[in-house]
Order: C-alpha cells, then structure tokens, then sequence
C-alpha cells in the first residue's frame, strides 16, 4: 500500500510479493513471483476497489515483470479486475509480461481484454 508520502509496502508473503507505488494519481502495481490459487489473494487484495456507483474508477498499472508463472487464478483475477475498473469509468493495463506467463495470457485472450505493454512506462503513457 501507499502512505501519503508515497512510501512503498509489500503486500502478500510467501512466493508472491506486491508493491503498490503512487505515479502522477495511478496506482502502479509491482508483482514479483508465482500467481496461483495459493497467493492470489495478495494481488487481488492490492488492487484498489472500482465503485461504479459513484463512478469512481481506479486507473491501474499491474508490473507483471516479475512474475514467473501465473495459472487461471490470475487471469480470473486481472479480468475481474478489468471489467471492475472499466464499469466505474476507469481502466486497467497491464505491463511487462514475458516468457510463459505472456503466453499464458495469449492463449486464454486476456492480451485482448486488458491493454498489455512492453514496459510499466509504456502502459502509463498510453
């Protein structure tokens, strides 16, 4: 989580660790590890809650650059959490996917659903 400061803390223990960082008023989250039904918690307690009620969105940039492996859990959650963002008129991208997990996300469309960039500089600037 961020403190006013902006000061950055972990979320999450085990073989998944979050850093959520505050840039220019999105939340830019760094996932380091293994995304699975085991530690899916840490990245979907991290990312901040849409209300679409009041239209209040999150803008959010998920690092996924540190992740080495990610089973349908993750993807459950990134396109829970896409479609929570998009309904209260904000968005989710993601940023930095490689090697397996990137083809993971291939394979299942979620490169489809949410904007995915080479890098977390990227998906801000889009």
């Amino acid at each position: 989580m961020t403190d006013n400061a902006g000061n950055q803390e972990a979320v999450g223990r085990g073989q998944l660790s979050v850093v959520r960082a505050d840039v220019d008023g999105i939340v830019v989250l760094g996932v380091r590890g293994e995304i699975d039904y085991q530690s899916v918690g840490a990245l979907t307690r991290a990312i901040p809650p849409a209300d679409p009620a009041t239209g209040s969105g999150s803008r959010v940039v998920v690092d996924l650059s540190g992740v080495t492996f990610m089973d349908s859990s993750g993807i459950n959650a990134l396109v829970a959490a896409h479609h929570a963002t998009r309904a209260a008129h904000g968005w989710l991208r993601l940023a930095g996917a490689h090697g397996a997990v990137l083809r993971t996300m291939q394979l299942v469309g979620l490169d489809a659903v949410a904007p995915c960039h080479p890098t977390v500089e990227e998906a801000l600037a889009a």
